[in-house]
């Protein structure tokens, strides 16, 4: 890696319909900017995501993880 190119971790979010997705939206139609290697999947409910859909993701590349409620 060069001194040019810094390491930007991609991040993955399975957020809560009702909670945490609510309020990225809200802070979304407020204009409030997040990082751009963030991705938000909204989900029913965060204790319905299985460990497996979170080993799958770390399969596909993404380096960090987030589950909120």
């Amino acid at each position: 890696m060069s001194a040019q190119e810094q390491f930007e971790p991609k991040i993955l979010a399975f957020c809560c319909r009702h909670c945490a997705y609510a309020a990225a939206d809200l802070a979304g139609a407020m204009r409030l900017r997040y990082p751009t290697n963030v991705r938000l999947i909204e989900v029913p409910c965060s204790g319905q995501v299985e460990p497996l859909e979170m080993l799958h993701a770390f399969e596909r590349g993404v380096d960090g993880l987030m589950v909120a409620g």
